[in-house]
């Protein structure tokens, strides 16, 4: 990662927490900074991304503002961490999109939509948009299966491809080794922390969500977007599944296992995103790097939105609305994927990475099972 303004203020913080170590157990920040001395562009990016800025430190530290040495370690790392998002991006040029996200993720919901119904306008005949279809394959009288097939998987794939570089060039820019992954105990643990977001707890009595009181409000709107968003997965997967490999079409029945996941999983995501956009709205600025905040409302309106239209496309499925609802879902689920990489939705990609990187330090290779020492121990 290269040298900028922000890779310098939190080496700054860095080198004045480390020699404090007031928050030492606050979160996994604090001990993976204790292991350092000196802080690399590819250690900060590191830290940084482990922050998962519940902002316990900021109202715990002595040298915060209005101290002269303005500690403000969650606005910091959050500076970094958006910069990581931008330097880690593929294809590189289109990185630029992490610059004014908000407008970004806006026009591309916009767009996605309105390509959606011209689409489908185009290739049917209109009235269909505004008529009743029931029954088996009543989806693809509206909207051809190859057209669906081809917005959802091409963005989809695309999406998959460019997180996976992503993670590439992070892990390998924090020093990470591919045979690193073989390794179980630490993966578990990485797991662990993955799924049940340990670090949204903060010291233990959860984030500073709204002020220097602890709460896990935020933990817990966390919790309900992310795995709605797995249930929704799940959901697509498992109709996927019932459509081309049972020969069952959709939509299904309300009590069949895609509708049930779906609607559990829609139900998730809307509490969650619209928590987590309260959440914002109400928490103290101070510790907040609000030139961040529009890319952060941007998409947790657009998962909000994937999520509502599809609870709205379930409830009016068998009425004339379906048509346009249908477009109308599909375009923000388009624009979701095709955003993904170039938005906030990254950093699960590379706080997960942070997360396996900080378990493989806590669980270290024993001495002479490092792929090195075999070398030696086999040219000896």
């Amino acid at each position: 990662m290269r040298e900028t303004e922000a890779t310098t203020d939190a080496r700054r913080a860095m080198e004045v927490c480390n020699a404090c170590r007031y928050c030492e157990g606050f979160c996994a920040v604090f001990p993976a900074m204790a292991m350092r001395r000196e802080f690399s562009t590819g250690d900060l990016s590191y830290i940084a991304n482990l922050c998962h800025n519940c902002k316990g430190c900021y109202y715990a530290c002595q040298y915060a503002p209005p101290h002269p040495f303005n500690i403000n370690v969650p606005q910091v790392l959050a500076q970094v961490r958006a910069e990581t998002y931008e330097e880690y991006a593929w294809p590189a040029p289109l990185a630029g999109l992490f610059k004014r996200n908000g407008t970004i993720v806006s026009l591309a919901t916009a767009a996605g939509i309105a390509l959606t119904l011209l689409l489908t306008m185009a290739l049917v005949d209109p009235s269909v948009l505004y008529q009743p279809q029931i029954g088996p394959g009543a989806f693809y009288r509206v909207i051809p299966w190859w057209l669906m097939v081809a917005l959802a998987g091409g963005t989809s794939l695309f999406a998959v491809l460019a997180l996976a570089i992503g993670f590439r060039n992070f892990w390998r820019d924090t020093g990470g080794r591919a045979d690193e992954f073989r390794r179980a105990k630490p993966l578990a643990v990485a797991l662990h922390d993955i799924f049940t977001l340990k670090n949204l707890g903060g010291g233990g009595g959860g984030c500073n969500d709204k002020d220097e009181g602890f709460s896990q409000l935020r933990r817990r709107f966390h919790h309900a977007m992310f795995y709605g968003f797995l249930l929704c997965f799940a959901s697509t997967t498992t109709a996927t599944f019932y459509d081309h490999i049972m020969g069952h079409p959709a939509p299904y029945p309300f009590w069949s296992l895609p509708v049930q996941l779906g609607t559990w999983g829609g139900v998730g995501m809307v509490v969650g995103t619209a928590g987590l956009i309260w959440v914002k709205i109400v928490s103290d600025p101070a510790p907040a790097a609000r030139n961040l905040l529009g890319a952060d409302y941007a998409l947790l309106v657009l998962l909000f939105l994937a999520a509502a239209t599809g609870l709205l496309l379930l409830a009016l499925r068998d009425t004339g609305a379906m048509g346009v609802l249908l477009a109308v879902h599909l375009g923000v689920i388009f624009a979701l994927f095709l955003v993904i990489p170039y938005s906030k939705m990254v950093h699960a990609v590379y706080r997960s990475a942070a997360l396996l990187r900080h378990a493989l330090e806590r669980h270290p290779t024993p001495p002479g099972n490092k792929p090195s020492d075999r070398a030696l121990g086999s040219a000896a």
